[in-house]
């Protein structure tokens, strides 16, 4: 980066794929191994600041908001960002003397493209209620869904 800070207007491209662990929401993750796409314009601007351009993608896994089924996807978003050698706090990130660390600025951008409450189809309408029993009536052989079984246990007062 010393090279590239030290001519102002100058760019470097960044094309590569790391594995980032812990990238999770509440409702979404980066799969376990999964590749996080970074494809950025890195440019010296001058006085110590640096921007990246580009996108950033990954892939994701959650349950539908809606039948608790598995679904997965991919998040890909543009960023455009500014590193600085004194940063401001939660506007630019920091850019060291010799290297820059974009794994901040990445995991920012993944954590804020995956989805909040994931869907499996527009059309999903949800769980349907008979297909899964909170519990099994005398001589019933259907399934029980193990995420609904707590519910077998509710007493409801008349």
């Amino acid at each position: 980066m010393a090279d590239l800070l030290s001519h102002p207007g100058t760019r470097r491209e960044l094309h590569t794929s790391v594995v980032l662990d812990g990238l999770r929401t509440s409702a979404a993750e980066v799969p376990e191994g999964g590749e996080v796409s970074v494809d950025l314009v890195l440019e010296a601007i001058g006085g110590g600041t640096l921007t990246a351009t580009g996108t950033v993608g990954a892939p994701w896994r959650g349950e539908c908001r809606r039948c608790l089924e598995p679904v997965e996807g991919s998040a890909e978003v543009d960023v455009r960002e500014i590193f600085e050698t004194r940063p401001t706090e939660g506007e630019t990130y920091p850019l060291g003397a010799e290297q820059v660390d974009l794994e901040p600025m990445v995991r920012d951008a993944v954590l804020l493209a995956m989805p909040l409450a994931p869907l499996c189809a527009e059309t999903c309408v949800g769980p349907a209620p008979e297909s899964f029993p909170t519990g099994p009536a005398p001589g019933d052989e259907r399934r029980v869904d193990p995420r609904w079984a707590g519910l077998s246990e509710l007493e409801f007062d008349e």
